[in-house]
């Protein structure tokens, strides 16, 4: 089982986007910057071009990886890739994973349920790597929860956009 590599690359741009918005200097841009100890003249010098493309980049590898995590079908092929006759088409292990996809390849295929995967990620996951991080920069607990609560969400639509249509 494969993701759907547009779908990918389409939810690859939710990051940058919700970024956007998130760290817009009227939502949380400007208690980021001061959390972060960056000016904006700071931000200014940075090669915008470079970062975009390196996120992008980043962002398609979360995507894909996303769709193991929302996407249950992708274990029941895991447990078999071992067995005699897989990838043989004909083969018994073949027609009982067709007749599985057949009777479950939809279940749990909904933007909900992949982003509720997402949203668990993002807090039993991103939050506390991020909040480590932030303790030991010494940028503090307010820095953690502004980056930890953009991957929350962010996740939340990512799981939930792979599970759906990828």
């Amino acid at each position: 089982m494969f993701p759907n590599f547009i779908v990918i690359a389409l939810t690859a741009i939710i990051p940058m986007l919700i970024g956007f918005i998130y760290y817009h200097p009227k939502v949380f841009g400007n208690v980021w910057m001061k959390a972060a100890h960056v000016t904006e003249e700071q931000l200014k010098k940075s090669n915008m071009a470079v970062i975009f493309i390196a996120a992008f980049i980043l962002s398609f590898f979360i995507a894909f990886s996303m769709f193991q995590f929302t996407v249950h079908q992708t274990d029941y092929y895991s447990l078999l890739v071992n067995e005699p006759g897989f990838g043989e088409e004909g083969s018994a292990i073949m027609t009982q994973i067709a007749a599985f996809m057949e009777t479950y390849g939809g279940s749990f295929r909904t933007f909900k349920h992949g982003a509720l995967h997402g949203g668990l990620i993002g807090v039993f996951f991103a939050l506390p790597v991020l909040m480590i991080n932030g303790l030991f920069e010494a940028k503090g607990f307010k820095y953690g929860i502004i980056n930890g609560g953009y991957w929350i969400i962010t996740l939340a639509l990512m799981g939930g956009a792979v599970c759906q249509w990828g």
